[in-house]
């Protein structure tokens, strides 16, 4: 029997609205997927549960750009993911991201960003086709 695909879906930050990252989890975890959900973490916090979970996958959700805290909550979480040799795992994102800033984060190692309007199946079809229950990705990201 093949593995279920494991994600992590972490709210980062402190602002409590966590509404986006829960449709995200349960559409995630209706196609079939194993989901760790996490709130209110630090990028640290976020790091060790993908690790401890040995997750194949890890989504941001519902970003917002009025801090502009999404470059560094991705860049941190890359960095800290490397640190642990965990490079392998898929990072992946949602919300309010300025299109100027999207071609950074997939440079830093981002593998996709949905912005608004993004329907919960093609995240669900995306993490299928680019995301492998054996922690490699699949040929096409993007």
């Amino acid at each position: 029997m093949a593995e279920r695909i494991r994600v992590v879906i972490a709210e980062p930050g402190l602002d409590g609205d966590d509404r986006g990252a829960m449709i995200i989890a349960r559409a995630l975890r209706d196609a079939g997927m194993e989901i760790v959900y996490t709130a209110c973490q630090t990028p640290e916090q976020i790091a060790q549960t993908v690790i401890q979970e040995d997750a194949d996958a890890v989504g941001l959700p519902e970003l917002s750009v009025l801090s502009g805290a999404h470059m560094t909550l991705f860049r941190r979480l890359l960095e800290l993911l490397a640190e642990h040799e965990a490079q392998d795992v898929v990072v992946f994102g949602s919300g309010d991201i300025p299109a100027a800033d999207i071609p950074a984060l997939e440079s830093a190692g981002v593998a996709k960003l949905f912005t608004p309007g993004a329907t919960t199946d093609e995240i669900v079809d995306w993490v299928r086709s680019n995301v492998a229950a054996d922690g490699l990705t699949a040929p096409a990201r993007g």
